[in-house]
């Protein structure tokens, strides 16, 4: 379903570029600046130099004065079509017919080439969407041939009007080419921006997650350590906290290290062993299972997060005198009896709902009866039961 739809939408979007391309209505890539100007004047003289030969061997009339501006204005056009990149689709459409309209005009003045048609046409295939681009030029150059036929110039004009239907083809494949680069460099700058931005989520995630449990289990250990020092002066065990301070310090900065490189790998055993080790020194009772062999070996990294957050939670927030952890083969549980009344969504617990959905699980997080909070990480066993009617369907499909 999701694929037919995805499908669905790109039949779409292939569809609005053809009839109004978003990078055509843009002023980024048009031909702009001096050089423009230069070689646009210097491609229309093959056409001006003799029109304006002519003109000036003929006698000033009414009629020479309106080829002047003919011929001219046509130029002009030509030389004026970047300054409508920037223009909305509707004055392109207007501009593009207006110009065309005066290159068939232009044609059927006695004298004048069929090949001078191609200014319009190719100006068309670049300024306008596939499809407009397309029926402009085709409806142009019949409406130039059927005129050209009416007035018995056909035949001397076969030449250049293939000459006009060859070069016009070209040109609109190279402009849809253009376009077709241009949406991908758009497209290429839109997904770096997006993997920046999941790899600062992601760092940021697990940043909180390291530091967070880290800090968390480090104060404690610290005031531990100073209450004993200051009410019964037990050095030694005094120094042995000091000294699993300092252990944990050392770990969060290897962690920490490794997340910006992206190497860390959660291990749920050393996660268990961690809150046995930050709840015995929180003076909570800890009950937590001794092996985690029922747990899947996929999940096991995910549920380390999940543990490490609870019990950080708990340490921070809950004030609970006991923990409870079980955990089976897709779910894990974390449940404490503090004084939490409601739920409170934080970075945390949004970090570990992402985390799940990435694995197809979700995180379920409640307020206990007697108070409290319940954690409940759960992922669905994978549907093994459709593998056979898939494999089945499949070879019944090549057979």
């Amino acid at each position: 379903m999701a694929e037919t739809q995805s499908r669905g939408r790109s039949v779409l979007a292939d569809r609005d570029t053809w009839w109004a391309d978003p990078i055509g209505e843009s002023h980024e890539g048009r031909p702009n600046g001096r050089r423009w100007w230069v070689g646009g004047i210097l491609f229309l003289l093959p056409f001006l130099i003799p029109a304006t030969q002519d003109l000036l061997r003929s006698a000033l009339t009414a009629r020479t004065a309106l080829e002047w501006l003919l011929f001219y204005g046509y130029g002009a056009f030509y030389l004026a079509f970047p300054l409508m990149f920037e223009k909305e689709r509707r004055p392109k459409l207007l501009f593009g017919l207006a110009m065309l309209v005066t290159g068939i005009v232009t044609v059927m003045v006695p004298g004048a080439s069929s090949f001078v048609l191609l200014y319009a046409t190719a100006t068309i295939a670049f300024l306008l969407p596939a499809a407009w681009a397309l029926i402009f030029d085709v409806g142009g150059m019949l409406l130039a041939v059927a005129l050209l036929f009416a007035a018995g110039r056909l035949a001397e004009s076969t030449d250049d009007l293939g000459s006009v239907a060859g070069v016009t083809a070209a040109m609109f494949f190279m402009s849809n080419l253009i376009r077709a680069i241009r949406r991908l460099e758009i497209a290429n700058r839109e997904i770096g921006a997006l993997a920046v931005a999941t790899e600062r989520e992601r760092v940021a995630r697990d940043l909180h997650d390291l530091l967070g449990h880290s800090l968390t289990t480090i104060t404690v250990k610290a005031g531990l350590a100073r209450r004993m020092l200051e009410s019964s002066g037990d050095i030694p065990h005094a120094v042995q906290e000091i000294r699993e301070v300092e252990g944990l310090t050392r770990s969060a900065l290897s962690d920490v290290r490794a997340t910006v490189t992206e190497y860390r790998e959660v291990s749920l055993p050393a996660e268990i062993a961690g809150a046995r080790a930050a709840l015995r020194a929180a003076e909570i009772e800890a009950d937590l299972p001794h092996a985690v062999d029922n747990v899947r070996a996929e999940l096991r990294s995910t549920f380390g997060y999940v543990l490490r957050e609870a019990v950080t939670n708990v340490l921070r927030h809950s004030g609970a005198s006991r923990v409870k952890v079980r955990m089976g083969c897709g779910w894990l549980e974390v449940e404490d009896d503090g004084r939490a009344a409601e739920v409170v969504a934080g970075n945390g617990l949004r970090g570990l709902s992402e985390r799940l959905a990435a694995v197809g699980g979700t995180l379920r997080t409640t307020v206990r009866p007697g108070g409290g909070l319940a954690v409940r990480a759960e992922v669905p066993e994978p549907d093994l039961a459709a593998a056979p009617a898939v494999r089945a369907e499949t070879a019944g499909g090549l057979a």
